[in-house]
């Protein structure tokens, strides 16, 4: 897929941009790759994934031009998910302490900058990307989402995409939109959750349902619809009709017929058990309050920055480029303000 390096109008009417920024994804990308680099802040701790996430958010903010920014960081005190899943994420390696030392500075370091950021008691990073783009929503806005988590496909719609990093950096990642996320996976935006919980996620460690892959669940949800129609034909048609469509879809394809096979796994309790919660584990959290107001000038998240702050946070990492490159770029006025 070619990657797209800005945001494209996804709509002919002006609407203000909302940057939803996955911290601790860009910051466990950075630490590996720059790793080697063994930068030190002024204070001689370890800062080159912090750096590294900076440089990549000044990178998204010079392409994307956004109006405001949050970033989302994961509780690392506690989880809701882990209390109602003990197993949750089981088999991750162990993070390297510096890393750990990076995580926990990092909020601190884009509060200094006057960025706006949120770590939900409980919760992660994800939470805060669902909010953003239901805030977006609402206050109609559109919003651009950056991360390598591929939960964040649920919220893609016609005013959120998604920016899946990926080792080429941010202009070698692609930048995802329903059409986009279609031809990549055959799901629709809408289905993209139902679609995940069916094939569940390895790096969650959260089985899918059995039997059925990423290629059959693409192909369920095409020729069901939604999960909650394939499901009430199961529950009060025998899956008959279900079974049907999907062998007419393999005829007309030339694909092996798999009606009977897939309503056949789809009938056990634990399927449906299985779905509902891989479904519950994998919603974000929508309603999170995130503390932006936009007709106030100067409140956290809304851009431009103050030069000050901007040139005394920054320059503690001791890069003097990645100095001059964050005022040129955090204290500038943004598209919606500038005319760009």
């Amino acid at each position: 897929m070619t990657a797209i390096p800005m945001v494209q109008p996804l709509t002919e009417s002006p609407r203000r941009l909302l940057l939803v920024v996955d911290a601790p994804s860009l910051l466990h990308r950075n630490h590996h790759a720059r790793a080697h680099t063994q930068l030190r802040d002024r204070a001689g701790r370890p800062a080159w994934a912090l750096h590294g996430m900076l440089r990549q958010i000044l990178e998204s903010i010079d392409g994307f031009a956004p109006d405001a920014v949050i970033f989302g960081l994961d509780d690392r005190t506690s989880s809701m998910r882990r209390e109602r899943y003990p197993d949750y994420k089981a088999g991750r390696a162990e993070k390297h302490p510096q890393l750990v030392d990076q995580l926990e500075r990092a909020g601190a370091l884009l509060d200094a900058l006057g960025l706006a950021t949120l770590t939900p008691p409980g919760l992660e990073a994800d939470d805060v990307n669902a909010s953003g783009a239901a805030w977006a929503v609402r206050h109609g806005w559109n919003c651009v989402i950056i991360t390598s988590d591929r939960d964040a496909f649920a919220h893609i719609s016609d005013h959120t995409q998604v920016l899946r990093l990926i080792d080429g950096g941010i202009n070698g990642s692609p930048l995802l939109n329903p059409k986009r996320l279609r031809a990549l996976y055959g799901v629709a935006a809408h289905n993209y959750l139902a679609y995940a919980a069916l094939r569940g996620d390895s790096s969650d460690n959260l089985p899918g349902v059995t039997g059925i892959g990423e290629k059959s669940a693409a192909v369920l949800l095409e020729v069901a619809g939604t999960m909650e129609a394939a499901w009430a034909d199961i529950e009060h048609n025998q899956g008959r009709s279900l079974a049907g469509a999907l062998d007419s879809w393999a005829q007309e394809t030339g694909a092996r017929r798999l009606g009977a096979a897939v309503v056949r796994r789809l009938s056990t309790p634990e399927a449906r058990e299985r779905w509902d919660f891989n479904v519950e584990m994998m919603s974000g959290r929508d309603d999170l309050e995130l503390g932006l107001t936009p007709d106030v000038p100067g409140t956290p998240g809304l851009l431009p920055l103050d030069i000050d702050r901007v040139n005394r946070v920054v320059g503690f990492l001791d890069v003097q480029a990645t100095t001059d490159a964050a005022i040129r770029i955090l204290t500038g006025d943004p598209a919606s303000l500038s005319g760009r």
